[in-house]
């Protein structure tokens, strides 16, 4: 291929990727498999390295990220980044109302006459940003930061495919452009899982995680996060309307993402009504808002009525009331997860809060205890909002004993009593006796044993318990040396229960080398990732011997767990494991027909399983996909190929199928699809 050729080239995919990612992630209707659109992305980065001069900085392959930021620019806003005035009743609303009419000089409202028109849209719950354009292409994102200026991160805003690189149609020539960045609520829950499964700290909401996710430094993990981007706000010297809802319906048209439920209203009235509706209706949204924006429409009346020192006149923010309530922290405890992480947990006198009672909240770390400086017997402020769990959000110093102590946090785990540590640039303290501390240790058996993991149901956390305190087990390894007469002697273990044991120890040994990879808990690698490797690397003992070169070449790998995965088989006992597993005959390579990649019979399509089946388990029949080319989704939607239902399915997850008419087929129908 010539230069000229290539150049072509590279310019004819990149506007056909950008179109998908717009089909895909703006208009929500996908117009090429998943499959065909990695092959065009394949194409244009071969292309680029092969013809390096015609790279662009805005290339769709940025995408997939790949940049380091070591330290990101502060940066000036050329228009300051205000905050909203904050409103919490229909009292709030109407006084607005009033001061905007006498701000235009407006008395009285009929009907018609006198009323303002407002854009009412929701509050996205993330983290603000400012998007600048030239000659349609991006050239700068910059955070909210204190509103003067704000830090620059272009490297990873070019992750997030909603936020278009090129424009389309008839735009202004520069031209500034503002939103959330948010993570979806799917997105989060499905990220908290995994960090649960590989023994991390769970992440408190989405906004933080978008919040975070957007200063790491690198940008190819910030594209594993999957963010997203409404954007709600135009500014410019020459902008091609003088109303702000106009002007949104102009950016959906230049390729931005723009939410479809922003409302011009008509008064004060509509205001109210469009509230009171998404009081109630947004808890069905796929990500978080905390309340509802509303803005004068008409930009002569926004420069008539101007600005404060702190907040445009123009525009006020209402925000929906979390639920809160006041009760008594009456002890810190604190909790060493398997990767030695110490979680610090409020233990409270029982209050009833969202429908639940509440006993406990997380305080997080360190910093967030000394922060809210919250101490034992105080009263504190317990919220349930879109967070995952209830946390402390202040505490009622009115109601503070005199001389209470200041809580000290703990210097040794509370467990083992080893000196805790903590790592520059982390939140948590951590107990770094991995191989004797018993939380840790059991965790790590737990984890082993679980069902995603060796599968061995025989084995419960109680029965974990008893073998470690009776000196039989101090390692996954241990359990393969276990015999009957060894295990007969514990509290409430019958001889069916130890011949069921023994064999579900047994039948591990034929678990497929992805699962054992994930079960042996290898720091950060969770069940996905785990797949990802096996299936690159395709045993163990190439796995050992990988450099970190090699290891960042799979996808999943970045640079954290590249050096996690270092760090483990750089650890003597943990090769001394390892060593034991393959004695006892654990699969560390993948099978034959896992090496020949299985069939592509259910290529570009989605599965949803549910239900309970009678040939085969549920994670068989996801096993079954992924190794003909399918994809498992653990929700409904419009993307949803097919779902896979056994008896007892769920009556919600129905009525959405048939809802969305998502062919419904059984066992039977599946195993004729891929024979």
């Amino acid at each position: 291929m010539t230069p000229n050729e290539a150049n072509h080239k590279i310019d004819q995919l990149s506007s056909e990727i950008e179109q998908h990612n717009y089909n895909y992630y703006v208009l929500d209707k996908p117009t090429i498999s998943d499959f065909d659109f990695d092959k065009l992305l394949e194409q244009l980065i071969s292309l680029e390295k092969k013809f390096p001069e015609f790279f662009s900085p805005n290339s769709p392959s940025q995408r997939v990220g790949g940049g380091i930021t070591k330290n990101f620019k502060s940066v000036k806003h050329q228009y300051a980044m205000l905050s909203l005035s904050n409103s919490y009743n229909q009292e709030d609303l109407l006084d607005f109302d009033r001061r905007v009419r006498e701000g235009l000089g407006i008395t009285s409202v009929g009907q018609f006459d006198g009323a303002i028109d407002y854009v009412c849209e929701l509050k996205f719950d993330g983290l603000s940003i400012s998007l600048i354009y030239e000659d349609g292409k991006l050239t700068q994102a910059i955070t909210r930061g204190d509103g003067v200026q704000g830090d620059d991160v272009t490297t990873n805003a070019k992750t997030i495919k909603s936020i278009p690189l090129h424009l389309k149609g008839k735009y202004p020539d520069k031209f500034e452009i503002r939103g959330e960045v948010y993570m979806p609520r799917p997105v989060f829950d499905s990220l908290n899982k995994e960090r649960e499964e590989i023994g991390d700290a769970l992440m408190a909401n989405p906004r933080n995680a978008a919040s975070g996710s957007m200063k790491m430094q690198d940008s190819a993990q910030v594209a594993k996060r999957k963010l997203d981007c409404f954007l709600y706000y135009v500014l410019g010297e020459k902008l091609p309307h003088q109303s702000h809802i106009e002007n949104m319906h102009a950016a959906k048209t230049w390729g931005f993402k723009i939410s479809e439920d922003a409302k011009l209203c008509h008064g004060i009235d509509d205001v109210l009504d469009f509230i009171n509706y998404w009081d109630k209706k947004r808890f069905d949204l796929p990500y978080d808002i905390d309340g509802i924006v509303i803005k004068v429409n008409d930009y002569n009346q926004q420069q008539n009525l101007g600005f404060t020192a702190k907040s445009p006149r123009w525009a006020i923010a209402y925000k929906f009331k979390a639920e809160q309530v006041s009760t008594e922290l009456l002890e810190i405890t604190y909790q060493v997860g398997r990767t030695g992480a110490i979680t610090p947990v409020a233990n409270l006198k029982p209050v009833a809060l969202g429908g639940t009672t509440v006993k406990r909240a997380s305080l997080h770390n360190a910093d967030i205890i000394e922060k809210l400086d919250v101490r034992v017997g105080d009263y504190v402020f317990v919220e349930k909002g879109g967070e995952i769990i209830p946390k402390i959000i202040g505490v009622d110093l009115s109601k503070r004993k005199a001389h209470t102590p200041p809580t000290k946090y703990i210097t040794h785990c509370p467990e083992c009593h080893t000196e805790l540590k903590r790592d520059e640039g982390e939140a948590n303290h951590f107990c770094p006796n991995e191989n004797e501390c018993p939380p840790q240790v059991i965790g790590r058996i737990e984890h082993f044993v679980s069902r995603k993991a060796m599968n061995i149901d025989s084995l419960g956390g109680e029965t974990i318990v008893q073998l470690f305190n009776a000196g039989l087990v101090k390692t996954i390894a241990d359990l393969y040396d276990l015999k009957k007469e060894q295990i007969l002697p514990l509290e409430r273990m019958a001889e069916k229960s130890a011949n069921n044991l023994i064999d579900g120890i047994e039948a591990s040994k034929s678990v497929t080398f992805e699962r054992v990879l994930y079960a042996i808990g290898i720091r950060h690698v969770g069940e996905t990732t785990a797949k990802k490797i096996a299936k690159k690397v395709k045993s163990l003992n190439v796995l050992m011997h990988s450099t970190k070169e090699e290891l960042l070449e799979i996808d999943e790998v970045g640079e954290i767990i590249a050096i996690s995965i270092a760090d483990f088989f750089s650890n003597e006992k943990n090769k001394e494991i390892i060593r034991k597993l393959k004695h006892a005959g654990l699969q560390f390579e993948l099978s034959e027909e896992q090496q020949q990649g299985g069939s592509e019979k259910l290529k570009d399509l989605t599965f949803v399983i549910s239900g309970v089946f009678a040939k085969h388990s549920r994670d068989d029949y996801k096993e079954m996909i992924e190794l003909n080319g399918g994809k498992n989704s653990s929700s409904i939607s419009k993307k949803t190929s097919y779902i896979l239902a056994g008896d007892n399915m769920g009556p919600e997850k129905l009525k959405k199928a048939e809802s969305l008419a998502v062919p419904i087929i059984d066992e039977d129908t599946f195993l004729k699809m891929i024979k």
